[in-house]
């Protein structure tokens, strides 16, 4: 079921007892706090912005929640989708969008119980369109080059995060949801929450622009050339700060969002302001998403789990490592952290320090599935966990790491171990 944890609670929205913090039944009250409260999502949406100085900040706080002006203003939008299926990709590579249009993506009613939540999350995950793609509509009309960019098939030939619409003008387009990003396939299935380390947008932007011939700024072509595969430049500047698509699992655990901490996540309304303005400015400002529509896809994003497997044990020795040397800045549920100063952290601080999302921090990362995380720091520039550990990395002539020869520095906590216990801190971290 694409990684679904039901959840377990069958409550209305019209409850009236006070439910405990943090239980089914809270998040479905604060649900309908945020569905009808414009002051309490002005007043998350400024709680929750870490550097109001920023680029995206100043966007968010100039249009959101003003009641009577802005983005309030903007027409709700109840998209009509379909998921490229094998038989639409096939009609996409002759170069034709099929123009029968779906039935809308919400039937306009309101979920009673936590679990339908969770269920029109899963379709605005999959299925609501970010905005138009055209860099995707020219790309699936040249299958070498999908395959290529990463753009994934499931067995049966579903192309998770693609799908066609209706745009808001009427015309038929290519779309890309969520899952494009936030989802892989892995033999046959569809893993949602898990990061699309494959995808290469940089790669697939610059095909559009070689075939079509069309202008392309020298200084965007360098930055798209600098991505590589899992990651993107999606501040709102232009620096040249790209980051490693994440994966989503343990999203409930984390205190600040991003990798910058751009976002402080103290209640769930500050990740549903986080998916309504980004899908709103996705689609150029032009609509905004039904808010049911969002708070249904924070419950499914809460409900995220990655894939069961099998249980193994724990390195004692590896668990004493990372008590020592990780817990302190991985110290919630999911080991993520608290933002720390990219200074002392050490790493390439361009998206810490940048225009567009810039907080002057970055978060620790959460360690779900660490092991099958590669690559790893907020810019993607490390392999593997042996790399990660290893002080071989800072020396000025390596040749190691994802981008580029020379050293890679920053997070030294663990390369100042043993190579015996680098080993047992890995094995450890395999168990997350």
């Amino acid at each position: 079921m694409r990684g679904r944890r039901w959840l377990p609670a069958l409550l209305l929205l019209g409850c009236t007892a006070r439910p405990p913090p943090g239980s089914d039944a809270w998040l479905i009250a604060e649900g309908r706090r945020f569905i009808e409260r414009t002051d309490a999502r002005r007043t998350a949406l400024e709680a929750s912005l870490t550097n109001h100085d920023n680029q995206y900040s100043k966007l968010r706080l100039g249009a959101y929640a003003l009641e009577h002006r802005g983005w309030d203003l903007l027409p709700e939008w109840n998209p009509r989708s379909r998921p490229v299926t094998a038989s639409i990709a096939a009609s996409l590579e002759r170069g034709v969008i099929p123009d029968r249009d779906a039935e809308p993506l919400w039937d306009g009613r309101t979920p009673s119980t936590a679990a339908e939540w969770v269920a029109l999350g899963e379709r605005v995950f999959f299925g609501y369109p970010m905005r138009a793609e055209v860099f995707l509509e020219h790309g699936m009309t040249r299958r070498a080059l999908v395959d290529a960019v990463g753009i994934e098939r499931t067995a049966s030939g579903d192309t998770p995060g693609l799908v066609v619409f209706r745009d808001v003008d009427g015309a038929h387009r290519v779309g890309i949801t969520c899952a494009i990003c936030h989802a892989s396939v892995k033999a046959g299935a569809t893993v949602a929450g898990h990061a699309r380390r494959s995808f290469d947008y940089g790669r697939l932007r610059l095909a559009y622009f070689e075939a079509t011939g069309e202008p392309l700024d020298p200084g965007l072509k360098r930055r798209m050339e600098s991505w590589g595969p899992g990651r993107a430049d999606v501040t709102e500047d232009d620096d040249e700060d790209p980051v490693a698509i994440p994966d989503l699992w343990g999203l409930r655990a984390q205190s600040f969002l991003t990798q910058a901490g751009t976002i402080r996540h103290d209640s769930p309304l500050a990740l549903a302001i986080r998916q309504e303005t980004q899908l709103t400015d996705s689609n150029h400002q032009r609509v905004r998403p039904p808010r049911v529509l969002v708070w249904a896809l924070v419950m499914y994003l809460y409900a995220l789990e990655p894939p069961a497997r099998a249980a193994s044990a724990p390195s004692i020795a590896g668990k004493k490592l990372f008590a020592a040397h990780c817990a302190s800045c991985h110290d919630n549920a999911a080991h993520g952290g608290q933002p720390i100063a990219a200074a002392k952290i050490g790493t390439d601080p361009a998206l810490a320090n940048g225009r567009g999302r810039g907080t002057g921090r970055y978060r620790p990362a959460p360690l779900v599935r660490v092991s099958e995380g590669a690559p790893y720091l907020h810019d993607g520039a490390v392999t593997s966990l042996v790399e990660l550990l290893s002080p071989g990395r800072f020396a000025p002539d390596y040749r190691g790491g994802r981008w580029r020869p020379g050293p890679i520095p920053g997070h030294r906590a663990g390369t100042e171990l043993s190579a015996g216990d680098r080993a047992d801190l890995i094995a450890f971290l395999e168990t997350f």
